[in-house]
């Protein structure tokens, strides 16, 4: 399977954007609809889940905006909780955010909470979407994004453990490396976007990835032919 480094992911984003006019928008658009049909394929049936999607201010958590907002419409009970204050929330990010907001899904802002409320805002969920963190991020998670990713790690030792979806990358998860940065999600199925990333190929990946899904966001296939892909 062809894989692409973060500098890699980053460019063909960019040529889709500037050279064929798509706006990232619905990139993030693509990939968040495309993300949300493989979790309800993953499940069969949707509407018996209560689902929690985690997500953090930037393009991630942009995605994870997306995904919520479809699982609703595919009848799961779903909440989203931001583990940065919406103020930090920029762009096509902060356009998906104020959709989240006008459509009344349920939501909590976690930035600067401890990690009781954090335990439980995630007490009920039978499956936790972490869109916290992308293949951008480099570096150990710290402040609110380190707890994020602790409260989900802890959740995942309670009963009945729910389900651990992560949205290109395990949130901690150096994608290029091939290792955790510090505190890392530890997935069940990872849903990444147009390749597999140059990180998964270590030997354990797979226990911070879980099973590997690659899924489109509309780049045209010109593009895809000039990184092989």
């Amino acid at each position: 399977m062809l894989a692409l480094s973060r500098d890699k992911v980053r460019e063909v984003d960019r040529v889709a954007m500037d050279e064929y006019s798509i706006p990232g928008i619905v990139l993030m658009e693509n990939a968040g609809r495309n993300a949300s049909e493989a979790i309800v394929r993953l499940f069969g049936s949707i509407s018996d889940q209560d689902v929690v999607v985690v997500v953090g201010h930037g393009n991630n958590g942009g995605d994870g905006l997306v995904i919520a907002r479809y699982l609703e419409l595919a009848g799961a009970k779903v909440r989203v909780v931001l583990a940065a204050s919406s103020q930090r929330f920029r762009g096509d990010s902060l356009t998906n955010l104020d959709i989240i907001n006008r459509s009344g899904i349920d939501q909590v802002c976690l930035a600067g909470a401890a990690a009781e409320r954090w335990q439980n805002a995630l007490s009920s969920a039978t499956c936790v979407i972490d869109a916290i963190l992308g293949t951008g991020a480099t570096g150990a998670a710290k402040g609110d994004t380190e707890v994020a990713i602790e409260s989900i790690l802890r959740r995942m030792e309670t009963n009945p453990r729910p389900k651990i979806i992560s949205i290109d990358v395990p949130s901690g998860f150096d994608c290029d490396r091939g290792a955790p940065c510090g505190p890392c999600v530890c997935a069940d199925e990872t849903l990444t976007f147009v390749a597999s990333k140059e990180g998964f190929k270590t030997s354990d990946a797979e226990h911070y990835t879980g099973r590997i899904h690659v899924l489109d966001i509309g780049v045209p296939q010109v593009v895809r032919n000039r990184f092989g892909l």
